[in-house]
Formats: C-alpha cells, structure tokens, sequence
C-alpha cells in the first residue's frame, strides 16, 4: 500500500528565501527611514499604503510594471537557455525607435498602422537580441560582454536616427508628435492605462504556455540544464538556442514599441534605457517562472510609486528603494543564505530514510526466517 505524501514546508525552498529576503530588506529600510525621517510612521504608511488611496496612483503601479513585465518575460525566454543574454536592453530600445519610424513615416489605417509597428519592432528586437549568440559562435567572445557592447551600440545608433530623421526642429528635443493611427488608445478613462496592457496580458499567457507546456520549452529547458544531455538525446540545441534568444528579443522590442507608442505623445528617449536590470531582477524574484513574473513586476513597481508618494508627502529620497532592490539581489543570488536550513533538513530526510530502510530490510529478514 502506497504511504501519502506528507507537506514538506521545504518543497518550496525557492520561494520562501525569496519571501524572507524581501521582508528583512524591507525591514532594513524601515530601520533607515526611522532613522532619518521625522515622521518614521508617517513615510512608511505613504510608501506601503499611498500608491492605494488613489484611482491614478493604483493605476500608476500598472503602468510602470508593463516595462517590467516585457523585459523580464524576454529575459525569462532568452536566459533559461543556459546563456547568459542581456541583450534586451537594445532590443527594447530600438524596438522604440522602429515603433516612431513606422508611425511618422508610414501611413496606415488605424489599428493596422499599430499591429506594423509593433511587428516591426518586434522583428528588429528579435534580430538584435540573436547578435551576442551569433557573433559569438564564431568569435569565441562571451554573448555577454557581446550583449553589453550591443546594447550601448543600438542606443547610439537609434539615438541617431532619430536625431537625423524624426527629430523636430526647435522647441525641446524630440521627434515629431505621433498620429493618432500609431497610438494606443487610452483604456480607462482618467489614467495614463493604454491598450499594450492588454497585449501585455496576451504576451504573458503565451510565454507561460510555450515556456511551461510546449515541447519547444521543454527544449529550451533542456538545453539550459544540461546541453550535452541535450545533444545526445537528438535536440538540436543551436537551434533552440537562437530560437530562445529570437523570442526573447521579439517580446524585448515588442515591449519597446509598446511603451513608447502607448505612454508617450513622441519619441523623446535622450539617455540610454536600463529596463534590463529591471527584469533580470523580476525574473529571479519570480524565480524563473513566467507565471509569477507579472506579480513580482507589480511589487517592484508598486514600491516606486509608493516611494515617490513617500518623498512628496515626507520629504525623502525615494532612491530608498534602490537600497531594497539591492539587499533583496544580495539575499537572492548568495547561495549561503539560508542554506544551513536546507542543509539540516535534507540531513534529517536521509536519516529518516536511511531508518525506514533498516526497519525494512530487518522485517523482511524476520518473515523469511
């Protein structure tokens, strides 16, 4: 007869070191702003309760997480092929850039001229993000040193472009306004919400069917683990890597033109965008499961807003929660943390088993006398 399995709290390892890094970071942060605030109390309640008492801060905390969401959803195809890519970030840029080209220098109808535009950056992210792994099949040079040069590259190359072709002349610097046919249409009335939320939502359900229940997963999966294994079993892992990386950077430059064409008026990125980290952050928080990325991505968008509620109403700097993100990524990455209760635990199992197994063998032995 087959013994039940019992609950075993540390089945879910992952997630409760990442839980409790989260909450000693923000205890620490707690621990500073009662140091340096004159109102300890009242900050802290602004920066966990302010981005709820109102319809434009809640929605706010959306807004900022779509970024998030799509960089981190990228880095979670591209990276759990077992490279390490953070060629997003020229994916996301760009893909920005080919989003204002196509909407001031393209005419279209509406809601094609949109569906163009976010293909077409999605297509040029995609080719981007491949560079690193392609360039360094036969250079030999690390994709992530590739990804990094790539990424300040692809930045001064869009910034050029703009400046030679979509720039407005006088005034401050930016393109020229967006027409109406290129943008995404406001979705609640009263917010700055737009209809990428809702590709946002699409984007998410398939990086969760094809990372979680497709044989191309499963194969990206693979490759990441164990890419010999892989080989040997007939998985043509070049292949799936480049794939990994095409769609890793598609969603990159998807997320780009999402951005732009939704949350602005005209295109007016002078400095270089570093949603990278961002994600990377999100999706080891998430730890590497698309289904948690959107939730992760809120927390860390919900505590900036609530920072900056915070330094409005209690005059502090909301960097503050650059402090957190770093203590949580110091926490998260350390393998020690948290390892001397894994360590106990996985001790006491083997001895637990190794006890069932002398009970077993000795009344075996028994009934066979």
């Amino acid at each position: 007869m087959n013994e039940q399995k019992k609950f075993d709290i540390m089945n879910y390892f992952s997630a409760i070191r990442i839980l409790i890094a989260i909450v000693i970071s923000l205890l620490l942060v707690f621990v500073i702003i009662f140091f340096v605030s004159d109102q300890p109390v009242y900050a802290i309640f602004k920066m966990m309760v302010g981005p709820l008492q109102t319809k434009r801060g809640l929605f706010n905390v959306l807004e900022r997480a779509t970024p998030l969401i799509f960089t981190a959803l990228a880095l979670n195809v591209s990276l759990r092929s077992g490279v390490f890519n953070i060629g997003v970030d020229g994916s996301f840029y760009m893909g920005a850039v080919i989003a204002s080209a196509f909407a001031l220098q393209v005419n279209m109808p509406n809601v094609i001229h949109q569906i163009v535009l976010i293909t077409a950056a999605g297509i040029i992210g995609g080719l981007i993000n491949t560079l690193p792994i392609m360039i360094g099949k036969y250079t030999k040079i690390d994709p992530t040193v590739l990804a990094i040069m790539f990424n300040s590259i692809f930045y001064f190359v869009g910034l050029a472009y703009v400046s030679a072709f979509l720039l407005q002349k006088g005034g401050s610097w930016g393109s020229y306004y967006f027409p109406d046919s290129a943008r995404l249409g406001n979705l609640i009335r009263g917010t700055s919400m737009h209809w990428g939320f809702v590709i946002m939502l699409f984007t998410i359900v398939f990086v969760i069917v094809l990372m979680e229940k497709s044989s191309f997963g499963y194969k990206v999966r693979l490759t990441g683990a164990n890419p010999n294994f892989a080989k040997y079993v007939g998985i043509k892992t070049v292949l799936v890597v480049i794939g990994a990386q095409f769609i890793g950077g598609f969603i990159g430059g998807m997320g780009g033109a999402i951005e732009m064409v939704g949350m602005y008026k005209r295109f007016q990125w002078q400095s270089q965008v570093s949603y990278v980290w961002d994600g990377l952050l999100v999706h080891m928080l998430a730890n590497e499961n698309p289904f948690f990325i959107p939730i992760t991505a809120i927390f860390i968008a919900y505590l900036r807003v609530g920072a900056e509620i915070m330094s409005r109403s209690a005059r502090l700097d909301p960097e503050i929660v650059a402090f957190l993100q770093g203590i949580v990524i110091l926490l998260v990455a350390s393998e020690r943390f948290l390892y001397t209760f894994k360590k106990r635990h996985e001790q006491k199992l083997s001895l637990q088993q190794a006890k069932k197994a002398e009970e077993k063998a000795a009344l075996e032995g028994g009934n066979s006398i």
